[in-house]
């Protein structure tokens, strides 16, 4: 008889007992969306526990600067690039 195939409701690669570490932004920055908020559970498919544990090193990476806070479009909109104190010649 043929066993049927299914899709884990979580993620296989993050075990119930990992600790989600606030130094390790390149694996914090999965559970970020591009406008800097915290992807859900039911779209990151990670457990309650492991969701509790994601969101609070998010936001402590954040307040020690390892992540950004919001969008970077803030940052680089209409901004002025910045004039070389060198004068330039015409030939």
């Amino acid at each position: 008889m043929l066993k049927k195939s299914f899709r884990s409701k979580y993620r296989p690669e993050f075990p119930g007992s990992y600790n989600f570490d606030y130094k390790d932004p390149v694996t914090l920055y999965r559970f970020i969306m591009e406008s800097g908020k915290i992807i859900p559970a039911r779209i990151s498919k990670l457990s309650l526990n492991q969701q509790k544990k994601v969101a609070s090193a998010v936001k402590k990476a954040r307040s020690l600067a390892l992540l950004p806070v919001g969008s970077d479009a803030y940052d680089n909109f209409d901004r002025p690039e910045p004039i070389s104190p060198k004068p330039f010649e015409l030939d």
